[in-house]
């Protein structure tokens, strides 16, 4: 597991020790965000026997030793954020996210794996008002993350295609629940309407997106593992597609208050909607999401709650 103390991999991680698996996950504390938010992801897994963790950069370990015996490869490492991607910063998303994706595959070439699952986007989409979004759509990123990441998807389509490597990409759409960054929206908004402060959106709060739940995420990771056909791509969405002002009405039914909403400029690479057509994943990996907005969220708030108190 690639970025096993991360939102999305650390949660990835419990399921498949609860599978009876065992986990070696792999972090480096990226200071994009705390290091201790990280710690806390990962404090209970540390303390599992069938989990073993190492701190080091992908870039700089011997990756055909890490492979070695390796089953299956979750790669969630990814260095994060569509606004922070511009600029000088570039280079960081181009040596996490493209670099690291094709010296893993490339390592994988010596040491077979069942399985290699690579964490996408739906930002490989760009801003397109052909809803919804399909695996044939044409893809246009309007972000340089987004660019990065439709690069890490080619990279693994060209190692299946010419080393047979059994790789399956998953695009992951808008991704929430306990242990979100703290740069994401839902984890900001709870902090400001627990705080009492004034909920700051980008635009007007009537873009859309199809927010999915981690629970969710983290089966279809398991489900492509175990169904996917090499090579393939699959939409994973949440089959909640609403706005942000709805969601920012349901939260503050949750936290019992009426929130103020300050609205600022949109941000650069920010898309006006997002919707997941996921015809494809129900019917060849066996995926159907379960979690709804309203449940997410209240999970999502009762996490945050203790982190506040």
């Amino acid at each position: 597991m690639t970025g096993a103390a991360g939102f999305i991999g650390s949660h990835l991680c419990e399921y498949l020790i609860e599978k009876g698996c065992k986990v070696v996950g792999i972090d480096n504390f990226m200071d994009y965000y705390p290091r201790t938010i990280k710690e806390s992801n990962i404090a209970d897994l540390r303390k599992h026997r069938d989990f073993d963790f190492i701190e080091e950069s992908l870039l700089g370990v011997d990756l055909k030793k890490l492979v070695c015996g390796v089953d299956v490869i979750f790669h969630q490492a990814a260095q994060a954020g569509v606004r922070a991607s511009w600029g000088q910063n570039f280079k960081i998303y181009s040596d996490n996210n493209i670099l690291v994706t094709q010296m893993l595959l490339e390592a994988c070439r010596q040491r077979p794996v069942k399985k290699f699952v690579y964490a996408s986007s739906s930002s490989i989409y760009g801003d397109t008002e052909d809803l919804p979004m399909r695996e044939f759509s044409l893809p246009c990123p309007v972000s340089p993350y987004g660019v990065s990441k439709l690069a890490g998807e080619h990279l693994t389509w060209l190692y299946f295609k010419n080393f047979g490597i059994p790789t399956v990409s998953l695009r992951y759409f808008t991704v929430y629940g306990a242990r979100q960054r703290p740069d994401m929206a839902f984890h900001r908004f709870f902090r400001w309407a627990l705080e009492d402060q004034p909920i700051k959106v980008y635009g007007d709060g009537k873009q859309s997106r199809d927010f999915t739940h981690v629970d969710d995420i983290v089966e279809a990771n398991w489900l492509g593992f175990e169904n996917a056909l090499p090579g393939e791509v699959f939409n994973i969405g949440g089959g909640s597609r609403i706005t942000v002002n709805e969601v920012i009405k349901i939260i503050g039914e949750i936290v019992d208050r009426e929130l103020k909403v300050e609205y600022q400029a949109t941000q650069k690479g920010d898309v006006r909607h997002t919707m997941a057509e996921i015809t494809k994943a129900e019917e060849k990996l066996g995926y159907k999401p379960k979690v709804s907005i309203q449940d997410g969220l209240q999970t999502e708030y009762e996490w945050i709650k203790e982190l506040v108190e």
